[in-house]
């Protein structure tokens, strides 16, 4: 099992923006799969932000479960700002899908809001557990 000793390891979501296309139209196209893409980034700079100031902190001497506590909340508000700007841009381009001249943008669209959506909350649930767990047995940081 990997570790959380590099901060671009952890990319939630990434892999389950293929689940807005089960629910939508069930069809992978190029746009969905540059919608992926662009996920892809987006999920990895949420995940590095997150990782690498809970190792700042570390860095600094602070105890687990008060680095993963501080550096959530720090981080908070740029991975909501992000997923929120990205987000609400696209949501017009998400339902005008059966309009001419949207079948390109409606897909990559769907597929970025579904990730968005998955990968924010992974990054807001689920790393700082993993995180917490994975880290709980050490006392320093490299």
């Amino acid at each position: 099992m990997g570790s959380f000793d590099h901060p671009a390891q952890p990319l939630p979501g990434a892999d389950r923006a293929g689940f807005s296309i089960w629910v939508t139209s069930g069809i992978l196209s190029i746009p969905a799969v540059i919608g992926f893409n662009t996920l892809f980034g987006i999920a990895t700079r949420n995940g590095i932000l997150l990782v690498s100031h809970y190792l700042a902190l570390r860095k600094k001497g602070r105890p687990l479960y008060e680095t993963v506590l501080e550096g959530s909340v720090d981080r908070l508000s740029p991975i909501l700002m992000t997923a929120l700007t990205a987000g609400l841009t696209l949501i017009p381009l998400a339902i005008a899908g059966d309009l001419p001249g949207n079948e390109i943008q409606s897909p990559m669209a769907k597929v970025i809001l579904g990730g968005l959506l998955t990968s924010t909350l992974l990054n807001i649930l689920v790393v700082p557990v993993v995180y917490y767990l994975i880290n709980a047995g050490k006392k320093t940081v490299r």
